[in-house]
């Protein structure tokens, strides 16, 4: 099995470097994106890419704060993966989405366009999964473009044990390693402040780590890491990211991997060096996981109601994230949004999170999580249809050094038996 790995990469104009990706509510803010004119982290990424044996095509997806600037980012883009002509990287950006949307017309999935798409970050992966669909890919492998790969042996490590069934009969389909700073650390263990005493997300996020330090060296993960995270064949065309959770993607793929009755696994000898900027908004970060743990909350709660569904419990995801998505996440967002305006800059912007972005947090699950269920019914019967399309293959070549017009979305009919 050749894998396809594929990097998201996140662009922002000159002007602000940080945007929202939807004019909808909520803000869906990137973390880092990287103003157009900056190389950012992507050209230390491509490079780490090099020492990988086994390495085959390599899929750059490129996502925008604003549709204005798509074409300038994927340019940028390209003339980066330029200087890496021993890899083979070619770039995904709207023009190609705007021809997956017509072929999806064609195929019948019309209503599936609108959630097919390069906003936010869960529709961003699953761009990856339907482009390696189309290129009949049995393996996908997700890294992020502020990371750096530690080994020669890093794709291996990745692909072990992948596609087959382990000594419990359950089939390994989905796995993840973990994330080392630049001093080889996978926990961070400073105090928390004072604030926080209602939100122990780091002490939560620490315990759930413990795993990589304790025999097997495969065993059932709680949490998943999307800069290094490997799917099968198997798993992502029958199980896709939920394009609606604002953050956490890969964590909530593993609630939606284990509502559909499979496992993801965490591998204690893959990693990965993450080298993320500062964060530019501590206050953002927070409003965006207020959002993505309410999100998860009602959306364990409404799952109850789908008999097809195996039950998700936050006890079964404990410590992390079961400890923050059961009914008191509500109520310790509010309090905790109180303290940090007290204790902490941004005080405007954490009273507005505990005085109103709790209760549209809340509105906007409710009105949200029942999307993603449908959204995941078409899932498979898409993907069944997007495998090896023989329309889309002759036009996803990786060459963007042509004219842009020509690529009309026209495609020629194929015959049928």
């Amino acid at each position: 099995m050749e894998p396809i790995v594929v990097i998201p990469t996140f662009w922002t104009s000159h002007k602000s470097s940080r945007g929202r990706v939807s004019a909808t509510e909520p803000p869906s803010a990137y973390d880092h994106p990287t103003p157009i004119g900056e190389r950012g982290s992507l050209p230390a990424c491509l490079d780490s890419l090099r020492r990988a044996r086994g390495l085959g095509r390599v899929l750059i997806i490129t996502a925008v704060t604003d549709p204005a600037i798509a074409h300038q980012a994927e340019d940028h883009v390209q003339q980066i993966a330029d200087e890496f002509p021993d890899i083979d990287a070619w770039v995904f950006g709207h023009t190609e989405m705007g021809s997956l949307h017509r072929r999806l017309e064609q195929l019948g999935f019309s209503d599936m366009i609108e959630s097919v798409a390069l906003s936010g970050y869960g529709a961003v992966r699953n761009t990856g999964l339907i482009v390696a669909a189309v290129l009949g890919h049995d393996v996908v492998v997700f890294v992020d473009d502020d990371e750096v790969v530690l080994s020669d042996d890093f794709l291996e490590i990745g692909m072990y044990g992948l596609g087959e069934t382990l000594a419990d009969g359950a089939p390994l389909l989905a796995k993840t390693g973990y994330y080392v700073d630049e001093r080889g650390r996978w926990q961070n263990h400073d105090a928390a402040p004072w604030s926080d005493m209602f939100w122990r997300q780091r002490d939560a996020y620490n315990k759930a780590l413990d795993v990589v330090l304790a025999p097997p060296r495969i065993q059932r993960a709680r949490i998943a890491f999307g800069g290094i995270m490997a799917l099968h064949r198997d798993m992502f065309t029958t199980v896709s990211f939920d394009p609606w959770v604002q953050r956490g993607e890969d964590m909530d793929y593993v609630i939606n991997v284990r509502m559909h009755g499979g496992d993801v696994f965490i591998d204690d000898e893959w990693k990965i060096m993450h080298l993320p900027p500062d964060p530019l908004s501590e206050a953002t970060r927070f409003q965006q996981d207020v959002y993505r743990f309410v999100y998860e909350d009602r959306k364990i709660e409404f799952a109850k109601s789908q008999v097809d569904l195996r039950q998700v419990t936050p006890k079964s995801m404990r410590p992390y994230p079961g400890d923050f998505i059961d009914s008191s996440v509500g109520w310790r967002a509010m309090v905790t949004g109180i303290l940090r305006a007290l204790a902490r800059p941004e005080k405007k912007r954490y009273f507005r999170i505990a005085t109103r972005a709790v209760k549209e947090a809340g509105d906007y699950a409710r009105e949200s999580c029942q999307n993603y269920f449908a959204f995941q019914r078409r899932w498979p019967m898409m993907m069944d249809s997007l495998w090896e399309d023989v329309a889309l293959r002759t036009l996803f070549t990786g060459e963007r050094k042509v004219d842009r017009t020509t690529l009309t979305g026209r495609f020629p009919v194929i015959p049928t038996d």
